[in-house]
């Protein structure tokens, strides 16, 4: 199994500098540090980071929670924001970016480590469940199906429709199914075929 990477999004250089060391004690690879939005942006589109750590107040133009909306948006890579504010407003913000978690600050070594750890699984999570959808939905636009009852002629092996008119079995089920027919004499019937041939 791979070592996840991890972007680290905070403008304060030391902080900076403890987070990604206890990060990289706990097993992590820190694939970059910086300090602004724009920067998150370039460094998450170059290093494709399995999470991203932000911190909502950051110097610049963009702060953390507009800059986790683009990620989510044109990236798609899980965020889990780090901050001091844990008001209602800034709550209502970012839960609006779909965060894969919180880490108040200050922090303990296990609660990043338990931040970190959920977002990853919930992120691989979305990635498996996403794959699923896409492999049904392509197997069922490969895949077309014949329901209800069918009315045949025992006779002539004719199908009945629904305005009473009558289809030959063959097409009836090539215009439902993707089945292509490709005649062919089964061995009873070739069986029967050469004893009439003998018999001749």
């Amino acid at each position: 199994m791979t070592t996840p990477k991890i972007l680290v999004v905070e403008d304060e250089g030391l902080i900076a500098m403890e987070i990604s060391d206890r990060l990289r004690k706990l097993g992590y690879t820190v694939t970059d540090t910086v300090a602004t939005g724009e920067e998150a942006l370039a460094g998450t589109t170059r290093t494709k980071p399995d999470l991203v750590l932000m911190d909502i107040m950051l110097a610049g133009a963009v702060d953390g929670i507009e800059t986790a909306a683009r990620i989510r948006d044109r990236l798609e890579v899980p965020v889990v924001y780090l901050t001091a504010y844990a008001d209602n407003a800034t709550l209502a913000r970012a839960q609006v970016t779909e965060p894969y978690g919180y880490v108040l600050k200050p922090f303990q070594e296990r609660e990043l480590k338990a931040a970190v750890e959920i977002a990853l699984y919930k992120s691989r999570m979305e990635q498996e469940r996403k794959k699923l959808i896409n492999d049904l939905q392509s197997a069922l636009a490969e895949v077309r199906t014949l329901r209800g009852i069918i009315h045949i002629c025992p006779s002539c092996r004719r199908v009945r429709l629904d305005d009473n008119s009558w289809q030959r079995i063959e097409q009836y089920v090539q215009e439902r199914t993707d089945a292509v027919f490709n005649n062919g004499i089964c061995d009873t019937c070739g069986n029967g075929a050469a004893s009439g041939e003998d018999r001749r």
